[in-house]
Order: structure tokens, then C-alpha cells, then sequence
């Protein structure tokens, strides 16, 4: 795609010099020399740009769009032009594409080497023939001039020359480094700890890092600090060539260059980096699209709060509630509801930390993995449903579990044993509170990190630690009674339900076949739990029985389920007939001049279908976005997308639901992660 463009440009180029020469360039043009030639010596000349007001010219990498200046030089026999200097180039955003410009006067600088011996004393002439591309945020004209290089013959050119290398950004004098991880080019550039960087970006050279990508110039840069070095994260994406192409072929890049930019415009160092090791982790100092990571304790504080909200998820609360009529029994003492709690609260902040830490270690590792991946594995959500369908066999009385019974002391083993079960069903989505915290999470360094996760965790945990240490709570429960079982036995509607939605969900990720065997397994199981119930209240060994009918229904799904498996995509019919998201579709809709809408779900995700119900599938939606000509483009995360995954991570999100919106030709906006029916229909009237 990217060397059409430029051919594309080349041709405009080509049309337009006639009609170039009959009008003026809105973009002036002047070479000059810095002072006469000397043989042997090299010569600065620097062409000096002077855009009209609105107009901007462009660096030697143009970015998303544009064209760099292109030169033809006439010069003396044996003399020789170097490569243009560049002062540090703007950002700016025109309907998604990044443009790297100059939109002020600016000096382009390039030595001349003159050889020993040059006859100096009636020196040719030496000109170029220059065209470049001067452009508007609406219309873009190609222009050329054929200039003669001028020495000065006035007082203060050396020192307007003394100006021109100011503003060019010094090599550093130490090598860095490159590697590339997965759909990301990170750079080690050495810089001292002490000097403060602030606002950083990085300029590359470089369109094209590999066979088969290019650099994502509009999507955020991610820096961290090690020492003193600075590791920049720079976003690629897949390039796109017809099947034959000429640039097909392509050697591994020896060496990546550009500008790191950084503090107020014109600010910046050039860098050279070869094939290298690159430092992991880090203090993050720059984040998606120039965001600031909020300070630790507002982080702490939203885990808490997020931990605290999903107790309120249908697959939490039944277990919750339960767990606190174990509180409600008669004899309890207030020590033994002290270590309860406590004792459940390390079960829930373990499985927090143990998730959190697996998520880190695999994103460490390169794999593009974001909260509740556990979720995006089959064999999980198989292993949910049956542990959904065996909790509700227990609260229907088909049988006794000791860590969820409330007519008798299930003792703190039981108590962590429910924690750990509380943590794990509750992953599948973040809601409000979490996403900034989770997102914060996998940028931040391995330890604060993990605190994070632990806060969550112990949000959680929250109700049944308040339960536990204070009485006057504790008090307020009902008194022991046969209420209990009653109580139990509608708690089982919940998770019946969670376990139906679990089904569903194996039907979305691996097909009916597989959801059925996942069901027969399911059915064997409550088959054996039925008679280990009956020898149970016998008062007979139950367990071995239950072996012994669970033994052939496991061996069966082992061979039947991985045979039945389908991982087809299943995206569910919308009202707003989305595109599928992917990096390539989300520039053209946004290069295409219309407002974009762009969300994140997945069939797992609790928040995402309420909020799909509430304000995404209305009929009012779907007239408010025809009638503004919106661009609809889902992404489907119920399965693992690399591509999903990191465009969250830039986002500065852990998981879904995300909600993103483009006005037409403008930057991208995150919308709240609970959406009002009439949000969507208010940004689309806009």
C-alpha cells in the first residue's frame, strides 16, 4: 500500500510540473551556502522552506501520507552531495493518518564535498532540480523549483547558518539497539537517568521494518525507563503487497534511524540502532497517546472499588451469600469468623495474584494476551461449565461440598478453597473502576503491578473480611433456621443460569458438536453426583461410586471434544451491521472522512451485553448512525485476537467492553465503559 502511495504521488508530481512553472509554490524555496567552496573541504548549503500561513511541508519520512522532498543535483565533476539533515519534525493527525511536517520556516541542511584539487577560481554553477509536497489539512499541490546554490555575501550568514545547525537534533554518541516483539519494533536508546524526558515520540526513519510490516505512525508509543536507558515500544502494522510484487523481497533492516522527540516542538536527538538485546520492564514514563499513568493510590483505589462490584455478578453473589449464613450459624465464635474471613480472603487475593502474575509472565513472554484470556481457552470454559454445573447440584441439595455447606463448620481449608473458587469465576469482564487500574496494570512494572492485582482481589474479598471482623454486621444476619436450605436452593437458579450461559458460550467458541459433548460430560457428572448425594446421606463412601460413573463420561469428552472442535467465528447479528475490526479496516474507515464507531466485546462478557441491550442494538442507534453516515466496526475478543489485544493494550485497557468513537477527521475518543441508551445517539447528532 505504502509504495503506491509514494508512486501515486510521484505521478502527481510528474502531471503537475508544467502547470508548477506557470504559478507560485506555497511552499518558498532558497539555497544557500554557508560560505565559498574550499578543495578538500565539505561545503554547508541548506535549503531554506518559507510556508504560506496554513501550509506545511514534510520530513524525509512523510508518515501515513505526504511525500518527502526529492532532489536531482548538477554539480561539478568529482563533487559530491551527503544526505539531507532534518530539523525535528510536528505530528499531526488528519482523519487517522499520521503526517510528520513542518508547518513554520525550517532549513534542510546537506553537505557538499569538494575534492583536492577542485578548480575553485571559476567553479560551475551548482543547482538541483527539488520537488516536494505542500499540503492543507484539505488539499495537498506538488511543487518543484530548479535552484541555484548563492553564497552570501552579506554579514551574518554564518551566524543564520549557526542557527539552522541548532535546530538539527544531535546523534547521540552511544549506539542503540533494536528488536523486533511480534507486531512491536522496540528501541534501547541510551540516555543519562537525570535528564528529564517529557512528551516523548519516536520519528523512524524507516516506513517499512520488515517483509511484511510497516511502522503504525497514528497508534500511541509506549516509553519506559531502565536505568539509563529509555526503551520506546513503537506499534507496526501488517503491510500489504499484491501478490508478485517487486518489494516482495526484503532483506532484514542492519540498522534503524529516526528522531526521538521529546519537551516543546523542535526539541529532539537522532538515534542510530542496530540488531540487539533490548531491556524488559522498565518505569513507564510514556503511555497510549501521550496519557499519564494515573498515581499509584487512585490505581489501588479503583482495583478496590472493581474487586468490590463483582460481587454482584451472578456467578459471585450466590457464593458469597452462602458463605456469609456461614457466619449466621449458632455457636459460631467470634474468633472462628475471624479466621474464616481471613482465611477467604487469602484464597481470593491468591487467585488474583496467580492470575495477574500468569497474565504478566505471558505478555512478558511476547504473547498478546489481556484479562480473562483464561476465558479465550476452551478447555477453560469447559472446565467452568462443569464446575457451574456441580455448584449447582450443591445448592440444590443433589449432594454436600464441605467448602460451600452452611449447616455445619466447613473450617478455614474450606474458606480458601471458596475464595479461590470466588476469584476464578469472576474474571470474565472488568466493569467500572477496573479498566483504568487492569489497563495501568500491563504497563506498569512486575510489582506494582501485582499490587494491583492483589487490591482487586481484596476488593472482593471486601464484604465477606467486613462480615467476619465486625460484628454489628454480623448481627444483621438472619438467625439460623430452615430458612437456610431454602435459601441454598434458589441460590441454585443463579448459577444454573451461569452454567446455560456457559453452554452458550462453548456453542460461540467451538460449535454445537463441542457444546453438546461439553454437555454430555456435564450430564455424567450430575448422574454420579445424584448417587454420591444418596450414599452420602446413608452415610455411606461416596466418592469412589462417583469415580467410578464420572471415569467413562471424562474419557469420552477427552477423545470426543477435541475431535468436535470448531474454532469458526460466530460474531452474532447486529442492528448496526458492523465491519470486522482490524488495523487495515479501522484506516480505511477512519481515511474514508466519516465518523467511526468502534467497539470491543466478547460472548463471556457480562458488561458487553448489557450494554449491547441498553444502548448498542436500538433501533434509534441504528437511524441516528445512517442518518450521520457513522462507520459501525466491531471486534470480537470471545476468542484470542493478538490484533484485539494489543489495540486494548495501546488504549491503556485490560479487557472489554471497550468503546471507541472517530469524529470524522478527528482523534479518536474513549467512551465510559457503561454506556446510556441515548449516548451513541447524542455523539452521532454532534
Amino acid at each position: 500500500m505504502d509504495h503506491f502511495r509514494y508512486l501515486l504521488a510521484v505521478m502527481l508530481l510528474a502531471a503537475a510540473l508544467p502547470a508548477q512553472a506557470q504559478q507560485q509554490n506555497h511552499i518558498a524555496a532558497d539555497l544557500v551556502a554557508e560560505a565559498a567552496p574550499v578543495a578538500g573541504e565539505a561545503m554547508q548549503v541548506a535549503f531554506l522552506f518559507r510556508p504560506e500561513e496554513g501550509w506545511h511541508g514534510y520530513w524525509s519520512n512523510p508518515g501515513d501520507a505526504g511525500l518527502g522532498m526529492r532532489l536531482d543535483w548538477n554539480l561539478p565533476e568529482g563533487w559530491e552531495a551527503g544526505e539531507p539533515q532534518y530539523p525535528v519534525p510536528q505530528q499531526l493527525v488528519i482523519a487517522g493518518l499520521m503526517n510528520h511536517v513542518y508547518e513554520h520556516d525550517y532549513a534542510v541542511l546537506v553537505p557538499i564535498t569538494v575534492p583536492e584539487g577542485a578548480a575553485l577560481a571559476n567553479w560551475a554553477p551548482v543547482t538541483v532540480d527539488a520537488e516536494w509536497l505542500a499540503c492543507t489539512d484539505q488539499i495537498c499541490v506538488p511543487e518543484s523549483a530548479t535552484l541555484t546554490l548563492r553564497v552570501p555575501q552579506v554579514e551574518g550568514a554564518a551566524e543564520a547558518f549557526d542557527s539552522y545547525r541548532a535546530a538539527l537534533p544531535p546523534l547521540i554518541d552511544s549506539a542503540a539497539s533494536f528488536a523486533l516483539a511480534g507486531d512491536t519494533l522496540r528501541i534501547a536508546i541510551p540516555l543519562p537517568a537525570s535528564m528529564d524526558i517529557a512528551a516523548p515520540h519516536v520519528f523512524v526513519a524507516q516506513d517499512r521494518i520488515s517483509a511484511d510490516r510497516r511502522v503504525a505512525y497514528a497508534e500511541p508509543q509506549v516509553f519506559r525507563r531502565t536505568g539509563d536507558m529509555l526503551v520506546a515500544e513503537v506499534p507496526l502494522a501488517e503491510l500489504i503487497l499484491p501478490p508478485g510484487s517487486e518489494f516482495s523481497a526484503f532483506d532484514p533492516l542492519e540498522e534503524v534511524t529516526g528522531i526521538l522527540a521529546f519537551g516543546e516542538v523542535g526539541n529532539g536527538i537522532r538515534f542510530e540502532a542496530v540488531p540487539g538485546e533490548v531491556p524488559a520492564g522498565g518505569e513507564l514514563i510514556g503511555g497510549a497517546s501521550g496519557r499519564t499513568i494515573p498515581p499509584l493510590w487512585s490505581l489501588l483505589l479503583a482495583a478496590l472499588a472493581g474487586g468490590l462490584l463483582l460481587n454482584l455478578m451472578p456467578c459471585v453473589f450466590p457464593i458469597l451469600s452462602l458463605k456469609a449464613m456461614t457466619l449466621a450459624r449458632a455457636g459460631e465464635s467470634e474468633a472462628q469468623a475471624k479466621r474464616e474471613a481471613l482465611a477467604y480472603t487469602a484464597g481470593v487475593v491468591l487467585a488474583c495474584l496467580a492470575l495477574g502474575g500468569l497474565l504478566l509472565l505471558l505478555r512478558a513472554g511476547g504473547e498478546q494476551v489481556g484479562w480473562a484470556f483464561q476465558l479465550q481457552e476452551p478447555g477453560v470454559v469447559v472446565g467452568l461449565l462443569v464446575l457451574a454445573v456441580l455448584i449447582t447440584a450443591n445448592f440444590a441439595g443433589v449432594f454436600e461440598l464441605p467448602s460451600l455447606a452452611i449447616t455445619r463448620k466447613g473450617g478455614q481449608a474450606s474458606s480458601f478453597a471458596t475464595g479461590l473458587l470466588a476469584a476464578f469465576v469472576a474474571t470474565p469482564c472488568t466493569g467500572p473502576f477496573m479498566a483504568a487500574a487492569l489497563g495501568a496494570a500491563l504497563l506498569l512494572p512486575p510489582l506494582p503491578a501485582l499490587v494491583l492485582f492483589a487490591a482487586l482481589g481484596l476488593g472482593l474479598a471486601l464484604p465477606f473480611l467486613l462480615l467476619g471482623f465486625v460484628p454489628a454486621l454480623r448481627n444483621r444476619l438472619p438467625k439460623p433456621g430452615p430458612w437456610m436450605e431454602r435459601f441454598r436452593k434458589i441460590m441454585a437458579i443463579p448459577m444454573g443460569l451461569t452454567a446455560l450461559a456457559l453452554l452458550w458460550l462453548l456453542v460461540q467458541v467451538g460449535g454445537r458438536p463441542f457444546a453438546l459433548v461439553a454437555l454430555a460430560l456435564a450430564a455424567g457428572l450430575v448422574l454420579g453426583l445424584m448417587i454420591t448425594g444418596r450414599l452420602q446421606r446413608a452415610g455411606k463412601m461416596a466418592w469412589p461410586a462417583f469415580a467410578l460413573i464420572a471415569a467413562p463420561f471424562g474419557i469420552f469428552a477427552a477423545f470426543a471434544l477435541p475431535a468436535t472442535f470448531d474454532s469458526a467465528s460466530r460474531s452474532a447479528e447486529s442492528l448496526l451491521s458492523p465491519i470486522d475490526y482490524s488495523e487495515a479496516a479501522l484506516a480505511e474507515a477512519r481515511a474514508s472522512g466519516q465518523p467511526v464507531f468502534l467497539w470491543f466485546t466478547a460472548d463471556w462478557c457480562v458488561t458487553c451485553k448489557v450494554n449491547e441491550g441498553v444502548a448498542l442494538e436500538r433501533e434509534a442507534t441504528r437511524e441516528a448512525f445512517e442518518a450521520a453516515g457513522v462507520i459501525a466496526m466491531r471486534g470480537d475478543w470471545t476468542v484470542r485476537d493478538e490484533e484485539i489485544t494489543r489495540f486494548l493494550t495501546q488504549q491503556g485497557v485490560a479487557g472489554v467492553p471497550l468503546y471507541m468513537w472517530y469524529p470524522a477527521g478527528g482523534v479518536g475518543e474513549q467512551l465510559p465503559q457503561v454506556l446510556t441508551p441515548d449516548m451513541l445517539v447524542e455523539l452521532a447528532a454532534r
